[in-house]
């Protein structure tokens, strides 16, 4: 059977598009690293007149950053590279953090190393620096936190069949989504069901964990498309006033003109007294 002339063009159009493209990528990430380099340069610069202690964990942590980009590289040995820098800047920048009892740098640095390590499939690692983040956001009171390490736990349980914990995780986070109404995280809550779910074999429950993630989305989408359009009816409506009192001020008062002159209304009735 012979394709249709038309769709052989759009074929060759798309293929054609398809190694075009190509190089055009390779040179928007050789240019990214780039970039990177030399953001880490400068960087190492501001350490080296740095003379204050307390900005130190900051500027390793910005530096640490730009090696955290790893999952963009291709090359195996450059990516091990870029991740074993990732660690040991953000090693130093947890030694500062911690002279200085900084909880929001410390579990920056935990939620690093954590990714980092779970990208080098070391999972023990990987959980106690999820634990630490989680203890910490524990902690703070920082519910968000609490939520995300908790389906960060869920999704490394997952990965090495621990289902039963990694069941209990997701249901404690979407208890506090749930709760505290963070849509967004909640929907995220669903969607991690879904996930584990798949893992575990059940596409039902799989399937029923999605429709409430797309549907939760649906429901921020249409809130904030509605708190849009109220904003653009509150503009208008100020605008309208603005417009109302500008052509009230730019009328002037209407001037009344008393002729003096003989027979004059004004003139006879006051030639009648």
């Amino acid at each position: 059977m012979e394709m249709p002339v038309s769709y052989t063009k759009k074929l060759l159009l798309y293929i054609l598009l398809i190694f075009c493209a190509q190089p055009l990528f390779a040179a928007d990430k050789a240019d990214s690293l780039k970039q990177s380099l030399n953001n880490i340069d400068s960087l190492k610069k501001q350490l080296q007149v740095s003379v204050n202690d307390s900005l130190k964990g900051h500027i390793y942590t910005q530096i640490a950053g730009q090696y955290m980009k790893f999952d963009t590289i291709k090359n195996k040995q450059t990516r091990v590279e870029y991740q074993d820098a990732a660690i040991a800047n953000t090693l130093k920048a947890l030694h500062y953090f911690s002279k200085y009892n900084d909880t929001i740098g410390l579990r920056t640095c935990f939620d690093n190393l954590a990714r980092v390590y779970h990208a080098q499939k070391k999972i023990p690692q990987t959980k106690w620096f999820i634990l630490q983040s989680n203890s910490l956001s524990r902690a703070l009171n920082d519910k968000p936190g609490i939520i995300t390490s908790l389906m960060e736990l869920a999704a490394l349980k997952a990965e090495i069949r621990d289902y039963t914990l990694a069941m209990r995780d997701l249901n404690e986070a979407l208890a506090l989504s749930s709760q505290n109404h963070y849509a967004s995280q909640e929907s995220q809550v669903q969607l991690s069901y879904a996930m584990l779910y798949t893992s575990m074999k059940n596409p039902a429950k799989s399937a029923k964990a999605l429709k409430r993630h797309l549907a939760i989305d649906d429901s921020i989408k249409k809130a904030e498309e509605a708190i849009l359009i109220a904003k653009i009816k509150a503009a208008d409506a100020l605008e309208q006033i603005k417009k109302k009192e500008s052509m009230l001020n730019s009328k002037k008062p209407y001037a009344f003109s008393f002729s003096k002159k003989p027979g004059s209304l004004q003139y006879l009735s006051l030639s009648s007294f």
